[in-house]
């Protein structure tokens, strides 16, 4: 029997990833000291994970500075505190036959916002009195219901520049093997891409090739500090979902842009720029969207997007549509969920956990 495209490996660079089942970086607002370090539930939640048989697992949005936090219970890559405790979470995933990546982010003008749980009632921009900090963007507007930012000033971003490749270097000495820059989301690279969000006149701003300045300038530092070995990947939102915005042929050119400075993969995911965005929720909505960028640009693409069943994942990956399939909230009902797809497609795998030998899945 032909093995399903959904487990064979993928090379990218010198590494190997076992299968194209993926797990998206997930916020889980968890780093509950306010200091960015990861804490027991980290351990707990990507251990779990790690013996469910993805081939990869990127690690949630993880600030390169405090103010790039979206809420202050994030994860943070700033400092010495932080690699020491993703050592032992990334050392458990390599155990495991899990290539280890994180998601290295700065939330721009939707940061300082209260966590996505445990403050019920509660929304928006925490004030400054509260444990709160004003918001950066590359214009001083404001995400629907959130504080106003303040515009970047030329040496802030130079310094963001430098911060994110500062946070790569750190990741690299945790041992993560995938760096995935976050320019997605409504988040601060994504709000410097799109034209509704970028008002600035200066070289950050106005054309394409200017938008896409911030982004071109970190994937080229993050790429000089980490050397040839490490893998990096590009998430963009490939469309706002509304006119005159950022859209998927935009995204492909930028691709294209960030390939020849050395990116490996972009992970395509869609929308978060402006509240109240009409998107066509619906099974693999936003899988065409990554089949336009991998038909038009020239990398390895990842597709996320309400995929949920082992056939649905195989399908898009033997059709074409995409290179790798990252299930977020699937993983999070099931955190073995490629094992079950494993045992549902009929396929042998030897990194089932011998641990749970007695109860495998049946097909």
């Amino acid at each position: 029997m032909t093995t399903p495209t959904l487990f064979t490996p993928i090379t990218l660079r010198h590494l190997t990833i076992r299968n194209r089942v993926w797990v998206p970086p997930m916020c889980m607002y968890s780093a509950l000291g306010k200091d960015g370090v990861p804490t027991d539930f980290h351990r707990a939640h990507y251990g779990a994970l790690s013996l469910g048989g993805a081939g990869l697992i990127i690690v949630e949005a993880t600030a390169v500075n405090p103010e790039g936090r979206i809420s202050f219970h994030d994860l943070g890559i700033w400092n010495d505190d932080q690699v020491a405790a993703f050592t032992s979470i990334v050392s458990f995933m390599k155990a495991n036959g899990v290539v280890p990546g994180i998601q290295l982010a700065h939330a721009g003008r939707k940061a300082s916002t209260y966590p996505g749980w445990g403050y019920p009632g509660v929304d928006g921009t925490v004030p400054v009195e509260e444990g709160g900090w004003i918001p950066l963007g590359p214009s001083a507007n404001a995400f629907e219901g959130y504080a106003q930012a303040e515009a970047m000033t030329l040496e802030q971003i130079s310094q963001v520049v430098a911060d994110f490749a500062s946070a790569a270097c750190r990741a690299v000495e945790a041992g993560f093997q995938v760096l995935e820059i976050h320019a997605a989301h409504g988040y601060l690279i994504h709000e410097f891409l799109s034209p509704l969000t970028n008002e600035r006149t200066d070289d950050f701003g106005g054309l394409l090739k200017n938008r896409a300045r911030l982004l071109l300038d970190i994937v080229r530092a993050v790429r000089a500090e980490v050397g040839e070995e490490i893998v990096l990947f590009v998430r963009f939102s490939a469309t706002d979902w509304v006119e005159g915005g950022w859209n998927e042929e935009e995204t492909s050119i930028v691709t294209d842009w960030v390939k020849d400075l050395g990116a490996d993969t972009v992970d395509i995911s869609t929308g978060g720029l402006v509240a109240g965005a009409k998107i066509p929720v619906g099974p693999g909505y936003q899988v065409p969207l990554a089949h336009y960028v991998k038909e038009h640009a020239h990398l390895p693409t990842s597709a996320v997007g309400m995929i949920t069943t082992p056939e649905q994942a195989n399908e898009i990956i033997s059709s074409g549509r995409a290179d790798a399939v990252m299930l977020g909230r699937e993983h999070l009902r099931d955190p073995h969920f490629a094992l079950r797809a494993a045992a549902q497609l009929g396929v042998d795998i030897d990194y089932a956990p011998q641990q749970y030998g007695r109860a495998p899945y049946s097909r």
